[in-house]
C-alpha cells in the first residue's frame, strides 16, 4: 500500500518542479535603462514618442527572442539604475555601462556586446582641437562617471565640466560655454556628427567595452544564457546586422568579433533618426511639431497632478495631526512630533525620496514608484504644514476653547467645531502656496522612474535639441496646473470671510 502513496508523492513533486520551471520560463526578462535622453542606446522614437528604439533596445529584444522569453523594459533614472538592480527591481541593466575595473568589482557583467573609443566633438567652425594632447588650456565637457571623465581628470591643464545628460553638454558647446566635448563613439556620432553645427575631429582615443550588468552573485544562470545568446548573435551575424542598421559597426567591433565581412546593409535606423530630428524649417513646421508634443506633455501633467494631489492630501492630514499633537497632546507625544518635524525639515527631500524607494526594500518594504513618490512628498510637506497649522492654532485665543468647554462641549468637539475652523481661515493662503511649491517639487519623483512634466521636458529637449519651445510649453503646463488652485483658494477665502461677517452680525 505504501508504494502507490510514495509514487503519487514523487509524481506530484515532479509535476510541481515542471510547473515551476515553466512558470519561470514564462516570466518576462526585466531589464532597465534610462531612456529619457539616451540616444542611440535606448530612447523614445522622435517620430513616435510612445515607441522605444535604440541599438541596445534591439539587442535586448534579440536576446529575449533567443532565450524564448518576453523582454520587459523598465525606465529608470541613470543614478537609480544600479540601486534598482541591487534591490531586485529588474534582472539586468543595459545602458552603455562601461566594463571598468571598478564596475566589474561591484557588478557581474555579460560578455561585451559593444567595443568603442572616445571621440572629440567641436563646433563646425573650430580648428586645432583635433587630438587629446591639444585639449590643454581649454574647457572640455563630458559625462560624469565615464572613462572620458577619468581621462580628463589626469589633465590639470584642462578645465573639466561633467554632465548628467549628453544633450546638456552639447547645448553648452553650441553656446560656446565649452570648447570641446569628449564622449563615447556612439554618442559623438548621434549628437555630434548628426548635427550640422558640430563635427567629430581627430583619431579615436582610448578603448572601452559595454556589457550587460547583473547584480553581484545573483542570476548566474541567466547571465550564462545571455552570454550564450550574445555569442550566437556574433557567430551568425545578428549583432553585426543590428549595429549596421544603426551605423555603429566599427573597426573595433570587427577586431573584437573577427567579423570582417561587409554586408550590404542600409543604415535604416540612422537615416530614420536623421530625418525625424532634422530642424523644423519655418514656423509652420515648428508649430506642427510643437502640437505633436501636446499628448506627451498632457500625460506628464496628469501624472504631476495625481502625485501632487495625493501627496497634498497626505500632507494636510499628517500636518494637522502633528500640529494638534504638539499643541494639545501629552508631552512625550508632542516631543516625538517635534522630533519628526525637525528631522524632516533638516534633511533634503531628494534624499528622503531615494531612501523610501531604494532604502526601505532592505527591510522588506517595497513600494511602487507612484506610492513612494506620494509618500515621500506627502511626509516631507506634512512637516511644513504642521508648522503652518500650529501657527494657526496659536492665533486662536485660548478663551475660545474655554468658552466651548463651558458650553458643555468635550475637548475634541471644541477642537473640531471651534478652534480648528478658525485656524483654518488663517492658513488657507499658506496652504495654497505650499501646494504650488509641492507641484513644482514633484519633479524630484523623476529619479524613481516616474515621467512627469520635468522629465518630459528633458526628453523632448534632448531629442530635438530644442530647449526653447518645449520649455515654454512645459512652463505653461505648470502654470495652468497651479492657477485653478489659486482661484479656488481666493474663492474659499471670500466665502470664509462672508461667513465670518455673518457670524459677527448674529
Amino acid at each position: 500500500m505504501r508504494k502507490p502513496v510514495w509514487r503519487a508523492v514523487l509524481l506530484a513533486a515532479f509535476a510541481l518542479f515542471i510547473f515551476g520551471a515553466a512558470a519561470r520560463a514564462d516570466e518576462p526578462l526585466r531589464w532597465a535603462a534610462d531612456g529619457t535622453a539616451n540616444v542611440p542606446f535606448t530612447f523614445h522614437d522622435p517620430a513616435e514618442e510612445s515607441h522605444m528604439v535604440g541599438f541596445e533596445y534591439d539587442i535586448m529584444q534579440e536576446i529575449g527572442r533567443r532565450l524564448g522569453r518576453e523582454v520587459q523594459f523598465t525606465q529608470n533614472d541613470w543614478d537609480g539604475l544600479i540601486p534598482g538592480l541591487q534591490r531586485g527591481f529588474y534582472d539586468m541593466v543595459a545602458d552603455g555601462i562601461e566594463m571598468t575595473p571598478e564596475h566589474v568589482e561591484a557588478l557581474d557583467f555579460s560578455r561585451p556586446y559593444y567595443m568603442t573609443t572616445e571621440r572629440i566633438v567641436v563646433r563646425r567652425d573650430q580648428a586645432g582641437l583635433d587630438s587629446f594632447e591639444r585639449l590643454g588650456g581649454h574647457t572640455v565637457g563630458t559625462i560624469k562617471d565615464t572613462l572620458a571623465e577619468r581621462m580628463l581628470r589626469t589633465r590639470p591643464d584642462v578645465t573639466l565640466r561633467s554632465y548628467d545628460e549628453e544633450s546638456n553638454a552639447f547645448s553648452d558647446l553650441r553656446n560656446s560655454r565649452l570648447d570641446a566635448v569628449l564622449l563615447d563613439g556612439p554618442i559623438a556620432l548621434y549628437y555630434g556628427e548628426a548635427d550640422p553645427d558640430f563635427r567629430i575631429v581627430g583619431p579615436p582615443i582610448g578603448h572601452l567595452a559595454y556589457g550587460i550588468a547583473f547584480r553581484k552573485g545573483a542570476n548566474q544562470e541567466l547571465r550564462h544564457r545571455v552570454d550564450e545568446a550574445l555569442q550566437a548573435m556574433i557567430a551568425d551575424g545578428a549583432l553585426h546586422r543590428i549595429l549596421a542598421r544603426w551605423n555603429l559597426w566599427t573597426p573595433e567591433m570587427a577586431d573584437w568579433t573577427g567579423d570582417r565581412s561587409v554586408p550590404n546593409i542600409v543604415p535604416t535606423e540612422w537615416e530614420h533618426y536623421l530625418a525625424s530630428t532634422a530642424p523644423a524649417r519655418g514656423w509652420t513646421a515648428r508649430f506642427y511639431r510643437y502640437v505633436s508634443f501636446l499628448p506627451l506633455i498632457g500625460r506628464g501633467a496628469l501624472l504631476t497632478l495625481m502625485v501632487s494631489g495625493c501627496a497634498m492630501v497626505l500632507a494636510v492630514g499628517m500636518g494637522l495631526a502633528l500640529a494638534l499633537t504638539r499643541r494639545y497632546g501629552p508631552s512625550w507625544l508632542a516631543a516625538l512630533a517635534t522630533l519628526y518635524v525637525e528631522i524632516v525639515r533638516g534633511t533634503p527631500l531628494l534624499i528622503q525620496i531615494l531612501f523610501i524607494f531604494y532604502g526601505l526594500p532592505s527591510i522588506g518594504i517595497r513600494l511602487s514608484p507612484f506610492v513612494a513618490g506620494v509618500i515621500g512628498l506627502g511626509m516631507n510637506y506634512a512637516a511644513y504644514e504642521a508648522e503652518n497649522y500650529r501657527a494657526g492654532l496659536q492665533s486662536v485665543a485660548r478663551g475660545q476653547m474655554e468658552a466651548a468647554t463651558a458650553l458643555n462641549m468635550t475637548h475634541l468637539q471644541a477642537l473640531r467645531y471651534v478652534v480648528v475652523p478658525q485656524a483654518f481661515r488663517v492658513v488657507v493662503p499658506v496652504m495654497t502656496n505650499d501646494f504650488i511649491s509641492l507641484l513644482k517639487d514633484s519633479s524630484l519623483v523623476s529619479i524613481i522612474t516616474l515621467t512627469e512634466l520635468s522629465q518630459t521636458y528633458v526628453r523632448l529637449s534632448s531629442t530635438y535639441f530644442d530647449y526653447f519651445g518645449p520649455g515654454l510649453m512645459v512652463g505653461a503646463a505648470y502654470l495652468l496646473l497651479g492657477l485653478p488652485f489659486v482661484r479656488l483658494a481666493k474663492l474659499a477665502e471670500r466665502r470664509l470671510a462672508v461667513s465670518e461677517r455673518r457670524g459677527g452680525r448674529h
